[in-house]
């Protein structure tokens, strides 16, 4: 038996706001966006030469779901980018004005620095070590 995440909801409080952000800080491809009415979108993104796992933006409805925009996870880091090219990603991700809590640090497993979208979610980018 073969199984994977093939997505993780993330709230958001705008679709287009938060396509343009992945898109452009991240470089994410935007695979699907389709209306599925009353105001909400079916909106998948994946990082560049991602096949399995996707992000599903999800559109916060109502104020507890609001509350939880940029927090979902208690200010705990919530996503783990990995990456085959840490200092590329790095600058590329700075000079798209991302915001990085610390520095890169070089841990026993690789090389990671937490940084935040564009809700203040932390995320790690992450190489690891062969």
């Amino acid at each position: 038996m073969k199984q994977h995440l093939g997505a993780l909801a993330l709230l958001v409080a705008d679709y287009d706001e938060a396509i343009a952000w992945y898109t452009r800080a991240l470089g994410f491809e935007l695979i699907e966006d389709t209306d599925m009415g009353g105001g909400k979108r079916w909106v998948l993104l994946a990082p560049p030469g991602s096949h399995e796992t996707r992000l599903l933006l999800a559109k916060a409805s109502g104020d507890e779901q609001a509350s939880r925009i940029g927090n979902q996870t208690g200010g705990r880091v919530f996503l783990l980018l990995h990456t085959d090219d840490f200092q590329r990603d790095w600058q590329r991700m700075r000079a798209q004005g991302v915001h990085f809590r610390e520095e890169p640090r070089h841990e026993s497993y690789g090389t990671v620095a937490v940084f935040e979208d564009l809700y203040g979610n932390g995320w790690d980018l992450l190489e690891l070590k062969r």
